[in-house]
């Protein structure tokens, strides 16, 4: 085999790789070494700004095939047909700490989907927990603030988390899931993902549905101590990377059954609390699981970064059939995620191969910006309409329209029978068993029993003791056994 010959980034051969010019045998270097040059300033380009949150991450390709008939509900291709596989990629994460954080740690894990539709990308962008911490995105830039290291100590501060907390009642239930047993994931392989918002499906005959996605692990849910993931991460910070990354490559394939609830959207306006609050899950008894298909992960990425790194999904990026619902969250999320890959990717991210359709073409008007690779020929309109062929709109709406109505303004949800903050979180935690009560309650006074104000921790408290009257109880004994110690 004939060697390989190294060149610079404009293809000319690379004579000395080994020792840069210089000024004579021990002089100084020269800026006119151009290789020299290239070859640093591209390597002080080599990081992107990393994502504000979900910034540490693992990915994988695979196929998502269509197991049950879902048909009557949704007009989605990729959904139409039993049997119907569609490539897809995933990216798993956490959420608060930066790329150099641990796996292993208590927080929300990201559970990010991309599938390679005929018909255009879809992604579907959610967590391992079917809630989440707020109901409206305003609230969102403070809430990731306060979870984050503090400007000044530069680590994550007990006061910030539970001052947000405290004054955001409807994070109680959120808190409740995440303080308890499910809160540090053994692996991605053994964790279930949700889309956590309601989303909308249209069938062929116009007809509205909307619904909420459940991917259940088919290799078991299986999590960590808090005792446990401390010596996890210190024996390995990349745990969750490592166990991904060595499963795939063994050929152990992890796995994951998708299941829907599907609520007529006759049924939203008087349901008994709003059914759009990202806060709250939809009960199994009113609206129970239905089949869908399964996502098998079979191939690791070549190059994290290129693959995993740059792989930018946006809730936005839907496909006829699918489409969004009034959740507050996830409206503002329609814009903030794929304003996050313009900053972090440049506007021609899209263009990259993993963010790239591959069962369908993009043919649309967009020219130019840093990283383009698509031009188009000599001869195409960068305009609309034209009388040259280009491609036109459809005229057909990808979902149903919404109904609207009322004054503009800031405004609250409006009430319904059921619209509090805790009643949900009070019926997790009976849901649990004694020993899982007891981890539960430990987790949280581990926490709480370190801020330093005590009109902080009374807040708190008063949201545990309005969820369940026996939870708040202990989690106040605990805390104050805690900080008398």
């Amino acid at each position: 085999m004939s060697q390989r010959v190294l060149t610079t980034e404009s293809g000319a051969p690379v004579a000395d790789n080994q020792n840069s010019a210089t000024a004579g045998a021990g002089g100084p270097i020269l800026v006119q070494d151009q290789h020299l040059i290239e070859k640093l300033a591209r390597f002080n380009r080599e990081r992107i700004p990393e994502r504000v949150v979900h910034a540490r991450g693992s990915g994988a390709y695979g196929y998502f095939e269509v197991t049950d008939d879902v048909s009557g509900f949704t007009r989605a291709d990729f959904l139409s047909q039993v049997g119907r596989r569609t490539e897809t990629f995933i990216r798993f994460s956490t959420v608060a700490d930066s790329l150099g954080g641990a796996d292993a740690v208590r927080d929300p894990r990201g559970f990010a989907l991309k599938f390679y539709t005929n018909e255009g990308n879809y992604d579907l962008v959610g967590n391992n927990t079917p809630v989440f911490f707020i109901k409206d995105p305003v609230k969102f830039p403070d809430f990731i603030h306060s979870q984050k290291r503090d400007p000044f100590t530069g680590r994550q501060e007990p006061d910030n988390v539970w001052d947000f907390w405290a004054n955001s009642p409807e994070a109680t239930h959120q808190v409740t899931w995440l303080m308890g047993d499910r809160g540090i994931p053994a692996s991605y392989r053994h964790m279930n993902g949700f889309g956590s918002h309601t989303y909308q499906w249209t069938n062929a005959q116009g007809e509205a549905f909307f619904v909420k996605y459940h991917f259940r692990t088919n290799q078991g849910v299986r999590s960590l101590s808090a005792e446990q993931a401390a010596e996890q991460v210190g024996k390995d910070a990349g745990s969750h990377q490592t166990d991904l990354l060595q499963a795939i490559e063994r050929g152990v394939n992890p796995s994951w059954t998708l299941h829907v609830q599907l609520m007529p959207a006759a049924e939203a306006a008087d349901y008994r609390f709003n059914p759009f609050d990202v806060t709250k899950v939809w009960p199994h008894a009113d609206f129970p699981l239905r089949r869908v298909g399964r996502l098998v992960l079979d191939r690791n990425p070549d190059n994290v970064f290129a693959e995993v790194e740059q792989a930018a999904f946006s809730p936005n990026n839907f496909v006829p059939g699918i489409g969004p619902s009034p959740d507050k969250m996830l409206q503002g999320r329609l814009f903030a995620y794929a304003d996050a890959q313009r900053y972090r990717l440049g506007i021609n991210h899209t263009q990259l191969p993993v963010n790239a359709p591959k069962a369908a073409e993009v043919d649309n008007y967009g020219r130019d910006g840093l990283h383009t690779t698509r031009y188009g020929s000599r001869h195409d309109k960068n305009y609309e309409p034209n009388s040259y062929a280009g491609p036109a709109q459809t005229g057909a709406a990808l979902a149903s329209p919404l109904a609207v109505h009322g004054w503009t303004g800031t405004h609250e949800a409006p009430a319904r029978t059921k619209d509090d903050d805790f009643f949900q979180a009070g019926d997790l935690y009976r849901l649990m068993s004694a020993d899982e009560k007891d981890r539960l309650i430990a987790n949280i006074a581990g926490g709480l029993s370190q801020v330093t104000r005590d009109d902080v921790i009374e807040k708190n408290l008063a949201h545990f003791h309005a969820a369940d009257a026996d939870y708040g109880r202990r989690v106040e004994e605990a805390v104050r056994a805690l900080r008398e110690d």
